[in-house]
Formats: structure tokens, sequence, C-alpha cells
């Protein structure tokens, strides 16, 4: 059995142990999330920049597909 000290240390720990765990998914998917927005508006730039200067003879479209 668990003596009444280490029982009571454990049932402290837990809880801190999941903020903590909390705190670093949270930050680790706000971290992710930035980083998608900037590529997101990279992308948009390029595909804009592509728009633009599209081709004048031809079919008109600047991509492959």
């Amino acid at each position: 059995m668990l003596g009444k000290s280490v029982l009571r240390r454990l049932m402290t720990m837990v809880p801190l142990l999941l903020v903590l765990l909390l705190v670093l998914i949270l930050f680790g998917a706000g971290f992710a999330l930035k980083a998608l927005w900037w590529v997101a508006i990279a992308l948009l730039v390029l595909w804009l920049i592509g728009f633009v200067a599209r081709p004048k003879n031809g079919s008109g479209r600047w991509y492959r597909w």
C-alpha cells in the first residue's frame, strides 16, 4: 500500500501535470496555426501575382492543370 504522504503528493502532482500538458498543447497549436496563416498569406500573394502577370497570348492561364 502507498503511504498517506506519497498518495497526497501524487494527488497534488496530477493536476499540475495536466495543466502543464494543456499549456504545452495550446502553445503548440497556437504556433502551428500562426505558421499556417503565414503560409496561406504567402500562397495568396503568389496566386494574385500569377493572376495579374498572366501571359497575354495562349489560353491566358498561368497554371498547368
